[in-house]
Order: structure tokens, then sequence, then C-alpha cells
């Protein structure tokens, strides 16, 4: 598998992302086109509008459609960024600084907002209703979920399944809407769309579960930001949880959660516990199972190199370094 491989069949499409994606930036107003280049020109791999341009491709092949639904997807995803460097008060993201801290919170908050309102306007372009019902629960589930972390920083009594729950409606549920938004629009039998449905959900878990792993191994320069930062931010993860429940009386993190002193050595040490031990070879077996169950959801698919880019998609978060 290469990263080029996946990309190849949607290629062209992707290019028309792209496209719809400078549309937007080209405001009228100068400052605000200057921040929405920032935000923009932060290429990332665009995994959730590749993956929709692919799962629109097994039934009626719709680009006029598809293109937009894409592009609609990567504006949400980037404005709920540009509102946590907010809420996160964060300066840097991938080594770039965030717009909060080129501008302001005030400034940051109304650009994030202006992006989801051009990425509600290119939804309705796919003239699909049942899309467009989709696009607005899935606001609602990231909404919910980022709420749900916010609320719960630093509460040391949390258990897996609460977060589980959580990162399935901050992060998976933008994958699930990626897949079935795409089968939608392809109008793909019922069967075809649930499958797509439940590889986007099962993606999108495998990805944050590797993104928290990476807050723990992953090089701090190529990740943009301090290893730790979530616990340090008060979030648990599932490394942190692992190591909580292997010590649930008296651990390094239930100490830096507390009102005591040496909080920056409790968390010292609980990064070095979690880094010396097994639970990061554990939370990949996690993600491993999650990715495995994307894949055998495609088996109902056709054998095309659509299927098999979304395969190697299931396969490339697991493999990923920032």
């Amino acid at each position: 598998m290469s990263v080029a491989s996946i990309y190849a069949p949607v290629q062209s499409e992707l290019a028309q992302v792209e496209a719809a994606l400078q549309e937007v930036a080209r405001s009228d107003i100068p400052q605000v086109r200057k921040m929405l280049e920032h935000v923009l020109s932060a290429s990332g791999k665009r995994l959730r509008p590749t993956i929709a341009l692919l799962s629109g491709r097994f039934a009626e092949h719709k680009p006029e459609a598809l293109v937009p639904l894409a592009a609609s997807i990567e504006l949400l995803h980037t404005a709920t960024l540009v509102h946590d460097d907010v809420i996160d008060e964060s300066d840097t993201r991938r080594g770039r600084d965030t717009t909060n801290s080129k501008h302001h919170n005030a400034a940051a908050v109304m650009l994030g907002d202006y992006m989801f309102a051009h990425a509600a306007d290119l939804i309705c372009r796919t003239e699909r209703i049942e899309v467009v019902k989709l696009f607005s629960k899935t606001l609602m589930a990231m909404a919910s979920g980022e709420l749900t972390q916010d609320m719960s920083a630093y509460e040391y009594g949390q258990d897996t399944m609460q977060y589980f729950n959580r990162i399935a409606g901050k992060t998976a549920s933008l994958f699930a809407t990626s897949a079935e938004g795409g089968a939608l629009v392809a109008n793909s039998p019922a069967e075809w769309t649930a499958a797509l449905l439940d590889y986007g959900e099962n993606v999108g878990m495998a990805f944050q579960i590797v993104d928290d792993i990476l807050d723990f191994e992953g090089d701090a320069e190529e990740m943009g930001k301090p290893t730790g930062s979530d616990l340090m931010e008060g979030t648990i993860t599932l490394p942190a949880l692992l190591l909580m429940e292997r010590s649930p009386d008296d651990n390094p993190v239930k100490r830096f959660f507390g009102d005591g002193d040496n909080k920056d050595e409790h968390l010292a040490q609980a990064i070095s516990m979690i880094q010396n031990s097994d639970i990061l070879q554990e939370s990949y077996r996690v993600a491993q199972d999650f990715s495995s169950r994307a894949v055998a959801a495609l088996e109902i698919l056709p054998a095309t190199p659509d299927r098999t880019a979304l395969s190697d998609i299931a396969e490339h978060v697991l493999a990923r370094r920032s």
C-alpha cells in the first residue's frame, strides 16, 4: 500500500474539491480572505473527503453532487479545528500558528462560524434532503462530543465506554458521514449504505485512538504539540484510562488531577509510566480491532479499486505518525 494509491481513483475529483475550498477563501473582506487562506492552505491528508468520493462510486457516480459533499465535509472538519484551538487556547497546530494566536479568539470563533455556513451551503448543493439531514445530525454529534470532553475535563472517574462514546461523536461521526453521505448521493442499495456507514464509524474510531496514542509517542515537533498535551489539558484518552485501570487507587493521573502540589512531576510520571509499559501497544491493538471491523464491513461491496482504496485507508490510519 502507498499513500498515492489511496487517492489515485479520485485524484481528479479531489482537485475539484480543492478548487471549491479555494472558492470559499475568495472573500471580499481582505482580513477574512487572509485568515481563510491560512487555515485552508494547511493541506491535510483530506482523508474524509476522499472517503466521501470513494463511497460515492459504487452505484450511480455523480461527481456534481459528490464534490460539494466532500468539500463541505472538509470545511466542517476545518471549522471544528479552528474552534478547538480557541477552546484549548492552542498557539500552534501541526507546527503552524493557529488563527486565534495570529488574530484573537473572537475572530477565530467567527471564522469557524463562517466556514460552518459555507459548509451548509455546499451540502445543500447535493440536492438530497437526506444528506442535508445527515449533515445536521453529524454537526450535533460532533458538538455533543466536544461538549462532553470539555465538561469532563480533569474528571478522574471516567471509563472506557465513556471514552468510546465521546470519540464516536467528536471524531468518528464525521468519518461515518463521509462514507454514508457518499453512498446516499450515489443512490446505493440500503445494505451497501449500511456497510459504508459501519466502515466510516470504525475507521473514525481507529483514527482517534491512534491520534491519542501519538500524543504520548509521536514526535512533538511533527505533531505540533507537546508530548502528553491531552492529559495536560485534562482530557482522558485510552492510554491514560488503561494506566488508571491498572492502578485504580493511586496513580500519577489521579494525583495530577487532584488539588495537591508537584503537578508537573505527576504529569511527567504518568507520561513515563505509559511510555515504558505495554499500554501503547495495547491501545494499538484496540485501534487495529476497529480497523479490521472497517475492512470487514466492505466485503459486501463490489471488489473494485475504490474498495481497495477504502481498505487501504483503514490500514493507513494505523501507520500514520502525525
